[in-house]
């Protein structure tokens, strides 16, 4: 009997696991696809040969970390990172690490949003793109 209700027992907590296993999983993947994504837009604002285009670009980085209830996030401009999940800073909840890297990102793309010449917002967009890339 005691080895049926320990078995029981195991079944049950490993059934109730693995969903939060699979979440965890599924945050981190969303996480590293935003991230990505936003990386890629800020080498595109780098790239960029107007202050037009670059800011573009550095709002989509933004649209990407913070998702769409997030502050600063603009529905006038694109999210590529729509489906990926609710913003790289809302899907990495809980890691301290992410969160830090991901907020350094936000605040240089925000700074460049501001920027009035293509220099600055380009350097503000590389420093972006530096922290998107660190793990």
């Amino acid at each position: 009997m005691t080895k049926i209700c320990t078995r029981g027992w195991l079944a049950l907590l490993l059934a109730l696991a693995l969903p939060v296993a699979a979440q965890a999983v599924d945050a981190n993947a969303a996480v590293a696809k935003q991230s990505a994504t936003a990386g890629a837009h800020a080498g595109m604002a780098l790239g960029a040969t107007d202050l037009a285009t670059a800011h573009a670009h550095l709002q989509h980085v933004v649209n990407c970390l913070v998702g769409p209830a997030g502050k600063g996030y603009d529905v006038k401009a694109e999210n590529p990172c729509k489906g990926m999940g609710h913003g790289a800073i809302a899907d990495a909840k809980g890691d301290a690490a992410a969160e830090t890297r991901l907020r350094a990102a936000l605040d240089q793309a925000e700074q460049g949003l501001k920027a009035s010449t293509l220099d600055a917002a380009h350097a503000d967009a590389k420093q972006a793109m530096e922290s998107l890339q660190a793990k």
